[in-house]
């Protein structure tokens, strides 16, 4: 008796040591967290810089509806340049979906990508994109000089490239849009010792909840 005794004191002993451990492991990794900067949309320094103006161009979409890039509108564009064949673009797809619902009052999504006709109606008419604009255009990525998949381009009302860089989460295409709320060029620009950038992301978090409530 007195053995089996012992033996459930030292079984707590080793249980309440554990759960202190766990404890103790959550406080650091939420610090952890708390350091670590959300990364933002990786800029590259080709194509037109932040604060210049985008090249203005007159497209067709894949069902011939006419699309305007670069013009001054009431309205913001996010370009989103990708390909059928890129696994990172098609897991973006959802989320850009997503997106839409929840800045799609001042910002119009426009797909971007070039290719043979047949293979991208094709995918456009598999994935379901019908609510998104689908361009097919070299001379746009070549204006922009894209050169790696996904990018994404941001060009506000004035028709004025605001954000841009390789994208391959909701928080990087997210980042485009923060910094244009805050002025600056890239999220990591303002990320370096200030927490604005965290809580304009949490606000945006908070209304896709709320949407998707």
């Amino acid at each position: 008796m007195t053995a089996l005794l012992i033996s459930n004191v030292i079984l707590w002993v080793i249980v309440l040591a554990l759960v202190l451990v766990v404890l103790a492991l959550s406080r650091q990794i939420g610090v952890l967290y708390e350091r670590v900067a959300p990364m933002g949309a990786l800029t590259m320094d080709k194509g037109p810089q932040v604060g210049d103006a985008a090249p203005v161009m007159e497209l067709q979409d894949l069902r011939g509806r006419a699309v305007s890039v670069g013009v001054a509108g009431p309205r913001s564009q996010l370009i989103f340049f990708m390909s059928p064949t890129c696994p990172v673009c098609k897991k973006l797809l959802p989320i850009l979906k997503s997106i839409q619902g929840s800045e799609g009052q001042w910002v119009d999504i426009v797909l971007a990508s070039d290719g043979e006709m047949p293979e991208h109606l094709a995918f456009y008419q598999k994935a379901q994109l019908d609510a998104f604009p689908y361009v097919l255009s070299t001379q746009l990525g070549m204006g922009f000089q894209i050169s790696k998949l996904p990018y994404a381009v941001l060009i506000d009302e004035q028709g004025v490239v605001r954000g841009k860089g390789l994208v391959n989460s909701r928080e990087q295409l997210e980042s485009l849009f923060t910094a244009k709320d805050l002025g600056v060029a890239s999220a990591q620009e303002y990320l370096a010792g200030d927490s604005g950038m965290k809580q304009v992301q949490v606000s945006r978090k908070e209304n896709v909840n709320a949407l998707a409530g």
